[in-house]
């Protein structure tokens, strides 16, 4: 299993050549098993879906999308992803459950927030409501637990191909207004014992306090829960959108002087072996 990192960024998709090195699309994990270069599960749909569209030529695409959750830098990109939007596509959109799954998809993409709503996506698309739990996905399992976030039910991922496991929790506020005591059991359980934590941190310990009103986390948030999940290797993603590359880059050598094992900064265009 290969994670494939199509967008970073979060809350906005930036650009400009300060942030050529890590990229400037919002947050998509394509998911590749060793003998297939084309993904059939996709983690997020933000601007980074349009880096997968190459990557089928002129192929449909045929699998899920699973989002954390449904704020804009987590979807924005589907509308644009050309392999989905034609007619020969088979699009399956999973999100965290809270009532008809493409209703509430329908409030976010629909006039007069955008030009057309979901009925207006070219080819086959189910809108599924997923509930918290261990579910089959296109040949990978797939536990959804909710993960406190600001602003709407919002899920972290564990995918598991039989032999090798990686969890992707990019938006975690352990400190903010959602957070409850069991939170933290949910985060941990998703993240025990994973080859690969992909999880998001997009502020630094001295901007806790914008990281809590907020719902985010911590560089030293990943960090303390990769240790305690027994983590070897820790990604951290969601970068803050107007941190430049050097920002980033220092953030990741300043963690890893206190983090035992293998850390890397998540960067566009990359792919990371689990």
């Amino acid at each position: 299993m290969r994670l494939l990192f199509a967008g970073v960024r979060g809350s906005t998709p930036v650009s400009g050549p300060h942030i050529e090195g890590v990229g400037g699309h919002t947050s998509c994990v394509a998911v590749l098993s060793h003998d297939d270069p084309t993904p059939s599960l996709i983690l997020d749909a933000g601007t980074g879906l349009l880096n997968l569209a190459p990557r089928f030529d002129d192929a449909p695409f045929a699998g899920t999308i699973l989002v954390t959750h449904l704020h804009w830098d987590h979807v924005q990109g589907l509308p644009f992803f050309r392999a989905a939007d034609r007619d020969d596509a088979r699009v399956t959109l999973g999100m965290p459950a809270q009532g008809d799954a493409r209703a509430v998809f329908e409030r976010a993409m629909s006039p007069p927030n955008f030009p057309i709503g979901p009925d207006g996506l070219r080819g086959t698309w189910n809108f599924v409501a997923i509930e918290a739990g261990t579910h089959a996905v296109e040949g990978f399992e797939v536990t959804a637990l909710d993960i406190p976030h600001k602003g709407g039910r919002t899920f972290g991922y564990r995918v598991s191909d039989g032999s090798r496991s990686c969890a992707y929790i990019p938006d975690h506020g352990p400190g903010g207004p959602d957070a409850k005591p069991e939170s933290r059991e949910r985060a941990l359980s998703l993240a025990r014992g994973v080859d690969v934590l992909v999880h998001g941190a997009p502020f630094t310990a001295g901007e806790r306090a914008i990281a809590d009103l907020f719902g985010h986390a911590t560089v030293d948030d990943a960090i303390d829960l990769a240790r305690a999940a027994d983590v070897q290797h820790l990604v951290l993603t969601h970068h803050g959108p107007f941190r430049a590359d050097d920002a980033v880059d220092a953030m990741g050598k300043s963690a890893r002087a206190v983090f035992a094992h293998k850390l890397t900064i998540a960067r566009e265009g990359r792919t990371i072996e689990v």
